[in-house]
Formats: structure tokens, C-alpha cells, sequence
């Protein structure tokens, strides 16, 4: 008998013991897929539903390992400047990372950031999409957030998945994916 339990990724039956799960490429996420909803705390403390946003308009999940390392700050400001575009064609962005909301708060503040940051420090989220595994930098091998991008419709299909992404450039490629740029 086997149980599964996503929050933690784990698996158990009679002949193993509880162990992670690393994600494969058989329960990634694609293009065509539903996304899976979730509810989740941005900076402010508030809730964020990603059926009720999907209600206003189409959203563009993204994942980033950490506030205002420069990679990141690289990405989030792209964002930022490309906001405008993105809301006038319907497109709401968020990022998302294991960060704090008080680490959130001052990250949106001090780069003047004009959209919300979901705050998943227990990485449930990052794992439901297949946002959080095995990293490998000078040699060493750890987990981690896989910098991840998903352009979800507003009828919850995910249209467009970016893996492993480069923070730089990232965004116009976004941008030139939705026809946009």
C-alpha cells in the first residue's frame, strides 16, 4: 500500500522507507496541462488564489531562489518594466520564492516593484510545480529553486513553461512567447 504525500514529497510503501521524491519529467508540468490551483500569503500578509485571479486575468507564475540576490533583482525589475505591457494584454505576474514577507516587503520597496510575491517558505508551492529540486553549483550538489516561469490562461491552462531559466533576457523572452514585444 502506498501513500503519497505532495506537501512534503515523500513516498511510502511495505518496502521502502520515507524518502523525497525528486521530480521527473513524467509529473512536470507542460504546456496544455491545468495548472494546479493554490492559495497562498503574498508580502502584505494577504491571501492570494490563483482561481480567483485567473477570474481577472491570465497570470505569469514565476519562481526565483532568493530576494535581492542579483539574478533575481535582475529578473523581478524586467518584470517590473515590462508591467505595463503585460497588464494591457491581460497578464498579471507574481513571483514566487521561499522568502519572508518582511524579505518580500523590502525587495518590492527598494526596487520599486509593481507586483506581488507569494511567499513559500515550506516550498509546497515551488514542488506542485515541479519549481524546487536537485542543484548542482562548484561541485556540490543540493536542493533548491529552479528558476521556473508558467504562463497560465485564463481557463487554467498553462500556455508556456520555462525551465531553468537565465534571469537575464528571461522576460523578453516572455514577452516575444505572448506575442507582446
Amino acid at each position: 500500500m502506498k501513500f503519497y504525500d505532495f506537501r512534503n514529497l515523500m513516498i511510502n510503501d511495505a518496502n521502502q522507507a520515507l524518502m523525497p521524491l525528486k521530480p521527473s519529467r513524467q509529473n512536470m508540468l507542460s504546456e496544455g496541462d491545468t495548472a494546479p490551483d493554490f492559495t497562498a500569503i503574498i508580502q502584505d500578509g494577504t491571501s492570494f488564489n490563483l482561481q480567483t485571479a485567473l477570474k481577472k486575468s491570465g497570470v505569469i507564475l514565476y519562481f526565483y531562489p532568493k530576494d535581492s540576490t542579483p539574478g533575481c533583482t535582475t529578473q523581478a525589475c524586467d518584470f517590473r518594466d515590462a508591467k505595463d505591457t503585460f497588464d494591457s494584454a491581460g497578464w498579471r505576474v507574481i513571483g514566487v520564492s521561499r522568502d519572508s514577507e518582511a524579505s518580500h516587503q523590502r525587495f518590492i520597496d527598494a526596487q520599486s516593484l509593481n507586483f506581488d510575491l507569494i511567499v513559500d517558505n515550506d516550498t509546497s508551492l515551488h514542488e506542485l510545480y515541479g519549481a524546487w529540486g536537485e542543484k548542482t553549483n562548484y561541485g556540490k550538489t543540493y536542493m533548491g529553486a529552479i528558476r521556473s516561469t508558467f504562463v497560465i490562461s485564463q481557463d487554467g491552462t498553462i500556455l508556456w513553461t520555462g525551465r531553468n531559466v537565465r534571469a537575464k533576457g528571461h522576460v523578453e523572452r516572455v514577452l516575444k512567447e505572448l506575442d507582446l514585444e
